[in-house]
């Protein structure tokens, strides 16, 4: 079976925003799918905001890496940095390389989680 990227590098990635912004201010990940303006020295930034925005707007986040997709092993948080859990599938990161930011949250194992690859 093949496994493509959800978005490549350099494609357009549309997100819900929770605070309002300004074109070039710096995204974090605030939820599922959701950004916000980062906070100083976040671990959860992932770019920069492609224009301005109102809160709840939707808006193009320009990020450097591409976006996969995982299979959870258990709940994961919107947000959570991932590592490899075994049997091919991820878990939040303890103390594995990072695979990634989540993107979006896993409420059980067997879930699909986007997250952007570092």
């Amino acid at each position: 079976m093949d496994h493509n990227l959800k978005f490549k590098p350099g494609q357009a990635v549309t997100f819900a925003t929770t605070t309002a912004a300004k074109g070039g201010d710096v995204a974090e990940i605030t939820g599922n799918r959701t950004v916000g303006l980062a906070a100083a020295a976040s671990v959860k930034a992932i770019g920069t905001y492609a224009h301005d925005v109102a809160i709840g707007d939707d808006v193009v986040v320009h990020i450097a890496g591409p976006i996969d997709t995982f299979v959870a092993s258990a709940a994961i948080p919107a947000g959570s940095e991932i590592e490899a859990a075994g049997a091919g599938r991820v878990r939040v990161r303890t103390t594995g390389r990072s695979l990634g930011l989540a993107l979006t949250a896993a409420t059980a194992a067997g879930d699909i989680v986007q997250a952007l690859r570092v």
